[in-house]
């Protein structure tokens, strides 16, 4: 359980939220809400101790398990079920039990046997101790649910995909059976059988949940309360309802706030208007000033009156001029841990073409994205760059950007020749303003760094874009941005992603099919491929 007692919530001098007091139970299913920049992220690393409140109290009772946007800092040399089995201490059991066996099997004598089978007993001990052989039957069948093979068990992490680790992290908070779960995006990255997993999966969870998703169906199906971040009046509104009730009562409750309001403004203003023709007369002046701070103290106590909230307006750059084939590619190979990832790969990309890459996750996508664009070196072949090429990468793990610097130094660096106003006008089209352009980028939530990546390419003059999974974590309006401006770019795309909607959106000419390399005219039909990936 978790309880928060008059909590603040700040980024910076930035405020979020203000005396916050909320209560999470068990089978409390709650999804968190609002729009990207709200502080849904923050708040989240707020109640998972991550991150201390500005004031007030955060109380938890029993372990929580954060899933975080970031999946990068497990290290990179422990294997996948190492990994997952670490969440309830399995992984040095296990291999204390593996090490007793080997010993137990290489002992000669008598004597050594003996030790050895002390050894041995007491390993078993502890290994059965922390769940033993159902526990990891367990821990493989939460893998699987979630779409890890079985090839990929015993690969470090430093080895596969971000979207695969993205999947070994919420394996191992899933599998460490917290009383409190706390899931920020978890569909990122799964296809759609581990979605409905998933929600099979938290619909059979009896602790307290916490989920910030974009997911829909995800929403619709799993919450029994909602609580939506007004980042306006720096407040959570709690709604025990479910979703579809949750947006009926939104409604209803704006509805109410503008009708209060008018009524409010007209009483006030019927006050005002008495109280102007009672001070002429002398007997009467005094009535009158008290009648008008009456009217005046009505209209303070109103809520202020909510603004739309602001859109980024996003668009991608003027491509400067190339040639025919700006990019190519030629007999690329790259492995990782002894796996070969991609082989002998060939790839054109012409002027202006489209091509959607599909696969499902750890067939080489993003590794493709990576070596185009020269953040990696491959084992085999090269990467040619044609006549004028201006490349532009959108990485799906932010990795452009440097989380030590602040807003503005990020996108000072990749777009160098924009002056200190035209800088500022561009993060305010993105919606970092005032403070906003200060903060480290390191604690901007996921929707919050798709942003500032893709004001880095606004100036870039790029003719070819590497866009990989850049609608991942964004709200629906600036999602809707974002595949308007893929849409009306006329420069080349190169794409990965598991939305359908940014495959539309792209209307792609090719599609290249991973690991095989195959290349095809882009057919309706691949688009069942798309969110199996």
């Amino acid at each position: 359980m978790i309880t928060a007692r008059g909590v603040d919530v700040r980024v910076a001098a930035r405020l979020l939220l203000s005396d916050l007091t909320l209560h999470i139970g068990p089978g409390d299913r709650i999804g968190l809400v609002g729009r990207n920049g709200a502080g849904k992220t923050t708040l989240l690393a707020t109640l998972a101790g991550q991150l201390p409140p500005a004031a007030g109290t955060i109380t938890r009772t029993g372990p929580v398990g954060h899933l975080a946007q970031d999946s990068r800092a497990a290290d990179p040399a422990v294997t996948v079920t190492d990994r997952i089995l670490s969440a309830r201490g399995l992984d040095t059991a296990v291999q204390r039990l593996r090490a007793a066996e080997t010993v137990l099997a290489d002992a000669r004598d008598e004597r050594a046997q003996r030790r050895a089978m002390a050894a041995y007993t007491r390993a078993e001990a502890e290994f059965l101790a922390r769940g033993g052989y159902p526990a990891e039957a367990e821990a493989a069948r939460v893998a699987a649910g979630l779409g890890l093979p079985d090839r990929l068990l015993d690969s470090p992490l430093g080895t596969i995909s971000g979207g695969q680790r993205r999947r070994v992290e919420l394996a191992r908070i899933l599998f460490a059976d917290h009383d409190t779960l706390l899931l920020d995006e978890p569909t990122n990255h799964l296809d759609a059988d581990a979605v409905a997993w998933l929600r099979g999966f938290l619909a059979g969870y009896p602790g307290g949940l916490v989920l910030i998703s974009h997911d829909v169906p995800l929403l619709e199906s799993t919450v029994n309360r909602v609580f939506h971040l007004d980042p306006q009046r720096a407040t959570v509104d709690v709604h025990n309802t479910g979703w579809a009730a949750h947006l009926a009562q939104r409604a209803a409750d704006e509805r109410r706030r503008t009708r209060e309001r008018a009524n409010t403004e007209r009483k006030a203003a019927a006050l005002h208007a008495r109280a102007d023709r009672m001070r002429s007369n002398v007997a009467t002046a005094v009535s009158a000033r008290s009648m008008a701070h009456r009217a005046d103290r009505m209209l303070t106590a109103l809520e202020p009156t909510r603004r739309a909230e602001r859109t980024a307006r996003i668009r991608l750059p003027e491509p400067a001029p190339c040639g025919r084939m700006p990019l190519g590619a030629v007999s690329l190979a790259k492995a990782y841990g002894g796996r070969d990832v991609l082989t002998g790969l060939d790839l054109a990309v012409d002027r202006g073409s489209r091509l959607v890459v599909l696969g499902h996750n750890g067939a080489g996508k993003t590794t493709l994205l990576r070596l185009l664009a020269g953040r990696e070196t491959p084992d085999a072949g090269r990467v040619v760059p044609g006549p004028g090429l201006r490349l532009g990468y959108f990485a799906q793990e932010h990795d452009t950007l440097d989380p030590a610097r602040t807003v503005r130094e990020n996108l000072a660096a990749a777009a160098p020749d924009l002056g200190d106003g035209e800088l500022r006008h561009v993060l305010g089209a993105f919606l970092f303003r005032g403070d906003d352009a200060d903060k480290p980028a390191g604690v901007l939530s996921g929707g919050e760094r798709t942003r500032l990546a893709l004001a880095g390419l606004v100036h870039s003059g790029a003719n070819v874009l590497l866009l990989d999974e850049p609608t991942n974590n964004l709200d629906p309006a600036s999602r809707a941005e974002v595949l308007a401006a893929v849409g009306s770019y006329p420069g080349a795309i190169v794409l990965v992603t598991h939305d359908p909607g940014a495959v539309r959106a792209l209307r792609p000419d090719r599609v290249l099919l991973l690991p095989g390399g195959e290349e095809d005219l882009w057919s309706e039909e691949y688009l069942d491929l798309v969110g199996t990936g």
